[in-house]
């Protein structure tokens, strides 16, 4: 499975962004894909997930009402709409992929990873 980050960008505090993480390759139907963010000297956080047969949707605490996880089946490409962004959003964005359905926010779960885009919010 091959995961292809994108979207990142500067934006001021207050404003708004979307990623997109497109997958290919031996992707199979059950599954689970994820955001996590990792911050400059910090360690990797869990965004948000999203079932992909059913698009349930799981977010960490720090943008919960703030992002929404979606994704496009025809397109194989999850998305992370990110509003009302703050300082503290600022961080490297992956995308990841697991065969399973059941959600975790464990990054040891998830078996497949982009490459990360950069998000700078500036005040």
């Amino acid at each position: 499975v091959q995961l292809q980050a994108s979207g990142g960008g500067l934006v001021q505090t207050g404003g708004s962004l979307r990623l997109s993480c497109a997958a290919s390759g031996r992707t199979v139907k059950t599954h689970l894909m994820g955001w996590f963010r990792q911050a400059p000297g910090k360690e990797r956080e869990f965004v948000a997930a999203i079932v992909w047969s059913d698009a349930k949707e799981f977010y960490g605490d720090a943008v919960k009402g703030r992002f929404t996880i979606s994704r496009d089946n025809t397109k194989n490409t999850m998305y992370l709409q990110m509003n009302r962004l703050k300082l503290e959003d600022t961080a490297v964005y992956y995308c990841s992929w697991v065969a399973r359905d059941i959600p975790t926010w464990l990054e040891s779960a998830y078996d497949y990873w982009g490459q990360g885009t950069l998000v700078t919010v500036s005040s």
